[in-house]
């Protein structure tokens, strides 16, 4: 027996990806890595990269209203006092949230994703949470803040 496509963890990641590549990369510019942590996308001349978000999959519990953590990494480089840092994190906590709804939170759509053809649209992910932590340094000079961000979702099971 197969799962239900809103039980499916490819349906989730491909959701999710699809979210930051059509917001972050293609209407602000960011640099996207996914599931690698700290590390620097890899394009040519990465080493001119000075900004870039890493989206890591994390902890998901399937059950009728079904939970997933994913952990955005913020990070940026030659930010001597922290400045475009805390712009990058602007940016994308302005992603996760929505002031037209009433009660503030974001709805990520949620598809059914296919490698040949139109994705099929299932509902959304609502983000319930978004948990920042304090500013870090790596030892690269890389400055870099986490948003814990959880999601959750209607599943059928």
């Amino acid at each position: 027996m197969s799962l239900d496509a809103t039980a499916r963890e490819a349906n989730i990641r491909d959701s999710i990806k699809k979210f930051f590549i059509d917001n972050l990369y293609s209407k602000e510019g960011i640099e996207l890595t996914f599931d690698r942590g700290l590390a620097t996308p890899k394009i040519p001349n990465r080493n001119l990269v000075e900004k870039w978000v890493s989206v890591n999959f994390g902890l998901m519990d399937r059950e009728t209203l079904s939970t997933h953590s994913i952990m955005i990494y913020c990070c940026t480089r030659k930010d001597s006092e922290g400045f475009k840092l805390a712009q990058l994190v602007d940016t994308v906590m302005g992603y996760l949230s929505d002031t037209t709804e009433t009660d503030g939170m974001k709805r990520i759509p949620f598809y059914r994703s296919k490698a040949q053809g139109d994705w099929d649209l299932l509902g959304s992910l609502l983000v319930q949470d978004v948990i920042e932590s304090n500013q870090m340094i790596a030892d690269d000079e890389t400055k870099f803040k986490i948003l814990t961000v959880k999601l959750r979702w209607a599943t059928k099971i």
